[in-house]
């Protein structure tokens, strides 16, 4: 497995492998968005919360706002939750400290 030396501004070496490289990339790119940033926003304000909560909330079609929000549950930002036949949205705060400590570091 290919690894790489980054130097961060602090003049820490971190040692990293590829596939953790990519998954950062994905967990950057994903928050990287103005509308996930509102997601995250909603969801940081309201708690666990149904699609339907937030597509009202900000005034946009359920497609959209759903498309966003897998998004966000494939980098691990969002958790999916079913209670019965519904399904709750909410921030995963522990995943969300941890892309904050990594950015922090660089």
């Amino acid at each position: 497995m290919e690894r790489f030396e980054i130097k961060t501004k602090i003049g820490r070496d971190i040692n990293i492998g590829y596939s953790d490289l990519k998954n950062a990339a994905l967990v950057i790119r994903s928050i990287n968005h103005k509308l996930r940033q509102r997601i995250i926003e909603i969801l940081e304000y309201y708690g666990k919360m149904m699609v339907t909560d937030i597509y009202t909330k900000l005034r946009l079609e359920q497609a959209i706002i759903s498309q966003n929000l897998a998004i966000l549950r494939k980098s691990g930002v969002v958790i999916a939750q079913r209670q019965g036949k519904f399904i709750y949205y909410s921030l995963d705060k522990l995943r969300l400290e941890q892309i904050r400590k990594l950015v922090e570091s660089f």
